[in-house]
C-alpha cells in the first residue's frame, strides 16, 4: 500500500465515514458533497464534457477527449450511473472520473442525471437508467456498442438495468462496476464483519438507506437488489472492490449469480481500500492502477477482436 493511499485512508476514516454516519439531512448531504468534489476532482486537460438531454427530464453529460487527444472510438460508448447511496451524486461530482477513463479506455462516455431520493424514491432511478439505455438505442447506437458501467449505489442501477434488457434479448458489450451495492436486505457477511475495516462506508446508515430509497417496496425485489435477479447469457463483467468493504461480499455474490449463468466474470479485489478509491484518481497510485484494469476490460469488450482476452487484458 502506497504512502498516499494510507493517507486517503486515515483521511476516509476520520471525516468522511464520520460526516456520513452523522448527516440528519440526506438533501443537506448531496449539497455537501457537489461542494467537496468541485474541489477536490479536477478534469484533466483537453476534457470536453457536453451538457445533453437523453430523454424527457433526463439530463446527461457527454464525456470525452477533445479532437487530436485520445480520440474516442466511433459509434462506442460507456453507459455510466453515477454512485451516491441513491440520494446524493451527481455527473458532475464523477465527471473527472469519467473523465479520465474516457481518456484510458478512448471512448465517450454518457452519464445520465437520474432522480434521487429521497424525493424520488424507487422506481424512479431505474426507470431513468432504463429510459437513458432506450434513448441511446433510438438514437441509433447498438446494444453490442454500448458498455454499461457504474459504480455503488450506480453499479447496482447498471447490474439492474443489464438483467432487464438481457430477459428482452438485448445484450450490452459488458459490464463494470467500482464496489457496487447489489443486495438492498443487506444480507452480505461483510456488512458486519467488515464494520471496523471499512475506511468509508458506515453500515449503521442501512436502515435508513432503505427508508430514504425503498419506503414502500420490498428491498428483494429484484430491481433494486440486483443479486436477486436473472442474467441469462450475461455479457462479460468486470467488479473492482476491496476486501476490506462492507460491500465485498455483496459483488463477490454477484459474480457468483452471473457465473451461474454462463457468464464471465473477472473480480478484481484488492487487499484493501476505500469504497471507490479510483475517483481519486490524479492522488493516489492505486487509483490510476485500478482505473486503467477498468479501461483495458472497456476497450476489450468494445472491440470484437479482443474479446477473448479479457482476462489477461487487465493484468
Amino acid at each position: 500500500m502506497s504512502l498516499q493511499l494510507r493517507l486517503l485512508t486515515a483521511i476516509a476514516r476520520g471525516i468522511f465515514k464520520p460526516m456520513v454516519a452523522h448527516a440528519d439531512d440526506p438533501v443537506a448531504l448531496r449539497a455537501r458533497f457537489e461542494r467537496i468534489a468541485r474541489r477536490v476532482f479536477r478534469l484533466p486537460p483537453a476534457s470536453l464534457v457536453r451538457e445533453i438531454t437523453l430523454a424527457p427530464d433526463i439530463p446527461a453529460l457527454a464525456i470525452s477527449n477533445r479532437p487530436g487527444s485520445h480520440p474516442p472510438r466511433a459509434r462506442k460508448l460507456v453507459l455510466y450511473f453515477h454512485g451516491g447511496a441513491f440520494v446524493a451524486g451527481s455527473p458532475r461530482t464523477h465527471a473527472a472520473l469519467l473523465a479520465r477513463l474516457a481518456r484510458l479506455a478512448r471512448v465517450e462516455i454518457i452519464a445520465p442525471s437520474y432522480r434521487l431520493a429521497p424525493e424520488h424514491p424507487f422506481p424512479a432511478a431505474p426507470d431513468d437508467a432504463r429510459a437513458a439505455w432506450d434513448a441511446l438505442i433510438a438514437r441509433g447506437y447498438r446494444a453490442g456498442d454500448i458498455a454499461l458501467g457504474g459504480d455503488s449505489a450506480g453499479g447496482n442501477l447498471a447490474l439492474g438495468l443489464l438483467a432487464g434488457l438481457l430477459a428482452e434479448g438485448q445484450r450490452p458489450a459488458g459490464l463494470f462496476a467500482f464496489s457496487p451495492v447489489t443486495d438492498l436486505t443487506f444480507s452480505g457477511p461483510t456488512i458486519t464483519s467488515n464494520v471496523r475495516r471499512d475506511s468509508m462506508l458506515p453500515s449503521s446508515r442501512t436502515a435508513d438507506l432503505l427508508g430514504y430509497y425503498l419506503p414502500n417496496s420490498p428491498a428483494d425485489d429484484p430491481r433494486a437488489s440486483p443479486l436477486f435477479a436473472r442474467f441469462p447469457d450475461p455479457p462479460p463483467v468486470f467488479l473492482q472492490y476491496a476486501a476490506t468493504e462492507i460491500l465485498a461480499d455483496d459483488c463477490r455474490r454477484i459474480a457468483d449469480r452471473l457465473r451461474d449463468n454462463g457468464g464471465e466474470v473477472i473480480c478484481d479485489e484488492w487487499p484493501d481500500a476505500p469504497h471507490v478509491w479510483v475517483i481519486f484518481d490524479g492522488y493516489v497510485p492505486e487509483a490510476r492502477e485500478g482505473l486503467h484494469r477498468a479501461a483495458r476490460f472497456v476497450s476489450a469488450v468494445l472491440e470484437p477482436d479482443q474479446a477473448s482476452a479479457i482476462a489477461p487484458a487487465i493484468r
